[in-house]
């Protein structure tokens, strides 16, 4: 379990696409819950989104082809080599990144609190979701 001020200090974490070519790092915040969006491309993927500022992201190796659709401002990510989308620049969050939880190394993301996110409604909830990637301090 994590101690007392566990939850509020920020710690380093790392993580990749399956085939390891894309890699990324962190330094946040732990997770207290992540979203499950039921949205056509995050249902599909059964991609776990947590929400941070982008000032808190870095890529440390590799590139990602990314695919836009719809309204083109969202840029999905994903590795060329295995296909895998172990994030990406979301159209609620323009100040964030989403990294697909289930992509971050040593992070079991089985012990968190899934939230489900309304995305197939996603112009009456997006607001709900805007200030995830704020700083966090």
């Amino acid at each position: 379990t994590w101690g007392r001020n566990s939850m509020t200090e920020r710690r380093r974490y790392e993580g990749s696409c399956h085939c390891g070519a894309v890699r990324f790092r962190l330094k946040t915040k732990p997770p207290r819950s992540v979203l499950r969006c039921n949205c056509s491309i995050c249902e599909l993927e059964d991609f776990l989104h947590w929400i941070i500022p982008v000032s808190e992201f870095e890529v440390i190796q590799g590139s990602v082809t990314t695919y836009r659709f719809g309204t083109q401002v969202a840029r999905h990510t994903f590795c060329s080599v295995c296909g895998i989308k172990p994030f990406y620049y979301p159209r609620s969050n323009p100040d964030g990144v989403s990294v697909n939880v289930r992509c971050v190394d040593g992070l079991d993301w089985r012990k968190l609190d899934v939230t489900p996110f309304n995305g197939v409604q996603w112009e009456q909830n997006a607001a709900s979701i805007a200030h995830l990637s704020k700083e966090s301090n």
